[in-house]
């Protein structure tokens, strides 16, 4: 269970015209706003990576401007735990729940959530916050991430299972980001 003491959200190379490139690329970055927003209020750390952002570019302003205060992580290969400094990141934060979100969902996104998995953190994938250039490759991502023991999540059921209670002003926030 997501709960907002043991989670981390782990934001996967959301870049430049891949990002553009993405199958329903609206909805995608509707949701990641969505979910980023979600974060803040209810104070989940944030890890972001960015693949190659030499070459891909950085991460789409719309999405970047919600993380001033966050600085992202290069890496080079696909999977997020086998770069050194993300991993170490995670580590400092001891927190077993990762809730993953980005692109591509067969790619970057399938082999993080593989390697973590492994590493035995309780992976959680957010459904409607991940995409491909194809919507097959989103469902062989899905599927081959939920063949690890990740479980499928959305934006809605992740921020209300962390939120857990229908009071308070974080819950009049979170009402706020999902509308």
């Amino acid at each position: 269970m997501l709960t907002t003491d043991k989670t981390v959200f782990l934001l996967v190379d959301v870049q430049g015209k891949l990002a553009h490139s993405m199958h329903a690329k609206e909805n995608l970055f509707k949701n990641l706003k969505k979910l980023v927003k979600g974060m803040r209020v209810l104070e989940v750390p944030i890890l972001w990576a960015e693949q190659n952002p030499m070459g891909l570019g950085p991460t789409v302003p719309e999405i970047a401007e919600l993380l001033p205060d966050v600085q992202p992580l290069p890496k080079h290969s696909f999977s997020c735990y086998k770069n050194k400094e993300i991993r170490q990141a995670l580590e400092a934060l001891n927190r077993p729940n990762v809730l993953v979100a980005g692109i591509e969902t067969h790619v970057c996104v399938y082999q993080t959530v593989r390697d973590l998995s492994t590493a035995r953190y309780d992976v959680q994938i957010v459904a409607d916050a991940v995409s491909s250039r194809t919507s097959e490759n989103k469902q062989i991502g899905l599927e081959k991430c939920r063949n690890t023991g990740a479980q499928i999540t959305s934006v809605e059921t992740a921020l209300f299972e962390l939120l857990e209670k229908a009071e308070g002003d974080r819950f009049k926030k979170i009402l706020d980001v999902i509308k």
